[in-house]
């Protein structure tokens, strides 16, 4: 049975409850994972707190060369690890063996960032004086992760967390909690010390309340729901409690007609669509096609959703896996439903898969009406609608015309069409001409009900600190 890791030991939870890890493939139960509850969750801050003093007081360089250690031990393992995140979260294992791949290079990123954290010096206004700015790491921070990257949500915030001098609490999604614990394994094995990286799974409501109420715990960064981040933003307020939201997004891809090769861009958005099936948070979602060239890209898109091979992601020859569980294709299912029934046509797709596994059948849909769901919803599901557009400000309406300001994409031949465009859009990433805004040296965030904060690059860093300002008087 796999635990929880707890001041460096690996624990059963304290009333000795366990959940049924389900693989989304095949419906079958894969293994009994502990499962928690408050006691837990303030046994791991305990141990959070308890290590704060000693890690924090170390240099970056010391903390660096252990993230060092981390990040060759994770590449080492990847295929090994890979195969648990594919069992538990259904993604093909050469997703699951890119996302471990990627660990690593957050873990160096930050690592060499944090050794260039210096603080500044301030011209005093008067004779005598001295000013200058200093960054100390926030505390203990509660880290609150979704399932559909159960690698990369977890290690893009403790990463930095980590770097910065930080201590960690790790709840996973129970969906994927696994994921997390080879992450806290590897983390150990290179020498975190204990304490510094706690990974705990079970009931979500009490543990986050847990972190919330908890005034050593300093921040929450959370990866969810919008209704989620709202009552965390809610209970923060009681501690002032600080946050970083990543709540997904509805990516608007606008695909102008001077683009130089629209079958490819079709055939590129259909993988960069379908990736982890569909359930990604950046996942180029509401396809706006120039009118004149719409009917030729959904055929293509059409085509190129025929070609993927839906089925269990351990398989060499899957393309698309199941999504993640039944509620989640029930969603999926719903959405299209409802937009047929506003109107909207199905090019390909738009059914359910037979069999044990949640597996849905990438969809491609045209006709789309702008209040239908699949439109204004977030689908986190293999489905892509094509919507038309005649004008350059009616795109840019269209694609701003939702609260999630996540991701978003333009496909142009023209460098002032790309720049005019991404200065209007209200997202706060833009892929222009790139399907993948993502990358350990650039933050990651968005606007609106996107979220607050950002991870990753020197910003990802600067969550993780304090900034403090001393002045010295006197000197002169």
């Amino acid at each position: 049975m796999s635990r929880q890791l707890i001041g460096g030991r690996w624990v059963d939870a304290a009333s000795g409850g366990t959940w049924d890890l389900v693989n989304p493939a095949t419906e079958t139960v894969i293994e009994h994972v502990a499962f928690g509850d408050a006691d837990d969750a303030l046994a791991a801050i305990d141990a959070a707190s308890d290590a704060f003093a000693e890690w924090s007081g170390r240099t970056a360089y010391e903390r660096a060369d252990i993230l060092m250690r981390a990040a060759g031990l994770i590449a080492e393992r990847a295929d090994e690890y890979a195969r648990v995140t594919t069992e538990e979260s259904g993604k093909p294992f050469g997703q699951s063996k890119a996302e471990w791949l990627s660990a690593p290079n957050y873990l160096v990123f930050a690592a060499e960032e944090a050794k260039r954290l210096g603080g500044r010096s301030i011209p005093a206004r008067v004779p005598g004086r001295y000013i200058d700015v200093t960054y100390q790491p926030i505390g203990v921070v509660g880290v609150i992760t979704a399932w559909n990257f159960p690698v990369y949500n977890v290690n893009r915030a403790v990463s930095s967390a980590l770097a910065a001098g930080c201590t960690t609490v790790v709840r996973p999604s129970e969906y994927t909690p696994r994921s997390a614990m080879l992450y806290g394994e590897a983390l150990t094995d290179a020498g975190v010390p204990a304490g510094v990286i706690n990974v705990i799974n079970g009931d979500p409501g009490s543990m986050g309340q847990v972190m919330l109420d908890d005034k050593r715990l300093r921040k929450i960064q959370f990866t969810g729901s919008v209704r989620v981040g709202k009552i965390l933003m809610d209970g923060a307020s009681r501690t002032v409690t600080k946050l970083s939201l990543e709540l997904g997004g509805n990516a608007p891809v606008i695909v102008f007609p001077d683009v130089e090769d629209l079958e490819a861009v079709a055939a590129s958005g259909v993988t960069a669509k379908y990736r982890n099936c569909g359930q990604v948070c950046i996942a180029p979602q509401r396809f706006l096609v120039h009118s004149s060239i719409a009917d030729q890209f959904t055929k293509a898109a059409a085509a190129a959703s025929d070609r993927e091979v839906v089925g269990d992601g351990a398989k060499p020859e899957t393309t698309v896996g199941p999504l993640i569980n039944a509620v989640q294709r029930d969603r999926v299912e719903r959405i299209v439903d409802e937009s047929v029934g506003a109107g909207a046509r199905v090019v390909t797709g738009g059914h359910r898969i037979d069999g044990p596994g949640y597996f849905y059948r990438p969809t491609v849909v045209s006709g789309v009406p702008g209040d239908a769901p699949i439109a204004t919803e977030e689908i986190f599901g293999p489905v892509l609608p094509v919507i038309p557009f005649d004008t350059t400000d009616e795109a840019i309406a269209l694609a701003n015309s939702v609260d999630y300001g996540l991701a978003s994409f333009v496909w142009t031949s023209d460098l002032g069409t790309a720049f005019t465009v991404s200065d209007a859009l209200e997202f706060g990433m833009v892929g222009i001409n790139d399907w993948y805004p993502v990358t350990p040296e650039a933050p990651f965030g968005g606007t609106k009900q996107s979220g607050l904060g950002r991870e990753s690059g020197i910003e990802g860093l600067h969550e993780y600190v304090e900034t403090k300002t001393r002045y010295f008087g006197g000197l002169q």
